[in-house]
């Protein structure tokens, strides 16, 4: 497609049971800005900065490849979001160290880059990526 995309932005929302330790989880320890925060009568939202946003989809079998390579065996659901990051071992220890569960460490994968996987807050599983060709 030549041109500008129609759509300007993806932001994935997500409905965390524990709101403070999510948000503090993904702002303040893995890094990602706050860019806005909002409160209505019933709630909060807090808008955190993810640099470049795509939207991959995949196929059953490629999704099974993915979690084949990164973790052994098939174990995310239909959705799993992914972070590029400078170092995925230093971020996956981080972030393990502030409670996410550590499905695999960082592996070295066919498509050259380093990548772990976590459970984090708010029931998401999480990829680290730290591309290194």
């Amino acid at each position: 497609m030549s041109g500008s995309s129609p759509v300007r932005q993806l932001r994935l929302v997500v409905t965390a049971d524990d709101y403070d330790a999510a948000l503090r989880f993904y702002r303040d320890v893995l890094g990602m800005p706050e860019q806005a925060a909002f409160s209505s009568p019933d709630g909060r939202v807090a808008i955190l900065e993810a640099g470049v946003a795509t939207l991959e989809l995949a196929d059953a079998g490629h999704a099974d490849y993915v979690d084949e390579v990164e973790v052994g065996r098939r174990v995310a659901g239909h959705i799993r979001v992914a972070f590029e990051v400078d170092d995925a071992a230093e971020a996956t220890a981080r972030l393990a160290a502030a409670g996410a569960e550590v499905i695999a460490p960082p592996t070295r994968t066919p498509w050259d880059s380093l990548n772990s996987r976590l459970e984090g807050p708010a029931h998401l599983q999480l990829t680290l990526f730290e591309e290194l060709g």
